[in-house]
């Protein structure tokens, strides 16, 4: 068994096999996951031909200096929003030479939540080079940290499956 979940695992390696054979490549740019989702994908045999990059963003001094994220939004909008999710995949994808990248920005507790944005809240984005563009607000609730962090990588996954057409 490996680090990750075996269903995580097993969704990974589809992915990495798709990608391949479409001669795409991948970009992450992740803010609560730490790292977790571009992890998932190099903990497979032959990532290389498929993972491009991933950018962990955890402060906003890292989502505005290494992707891109202005400070407009930032300010406007907060951390955890669907714009500056979307700006966080947008500039995975120029900041890189992937096909496709998700981003994801959230809060996976156990504090940092509020009224408006709760505990379990996260946005993910999906944007390809070809214009795709995808975004999901997850409400997963107060279901523990590590939990949290796990149902967004395995949201995560399912967009990047979704963007190579692979059967849900």
């Amino acid at each position: 068994m490996g680090l990750y979940p075996g269903d995580i695992e097993q969704q990974a390696a589809a992915i990495i096999a798709a990608y391949r054979d479409l001669g795409w490549m991948i970009a992450t740019a992740e803010s609560c996951t730490g790292g977790l989702i571009a992890g998932a994908l190099t903990e497979i045999a032959g990532s290389s031909a498929v993972v491009d990059r991933g950018f962990v963003t955890y402060t906003n001094q890292a989502k505005m200096e290494l992707i891109g994220v202005s400070s407009a939004t930032l300010e406007a909008f907060g951390a955890v929003s669907k714009e500056t999710a979307l700006q966080m995949a947008h500039g995975a994808l120029m900041r890189s030479d992937a096909k496709v990248a998700v981003a994801v920005t959230g809060i996976a507790g156990p504090g940092g939540g509020s009224a408006g944005k709760p505990v379990g809240l996260v946005h993910l984005a999906l944007r390809s080079r070809s214009g795709e563009v995808e975004h999901r607000e997850m409400r997963y609730s107060d279901i523990g940290r590590d939990q949290v962090r796990l149902a967004t990588v395995r949201t995560a996954l399912d967009m990047l499956a979704r963007a190579a057409q692979l059967p849900a």
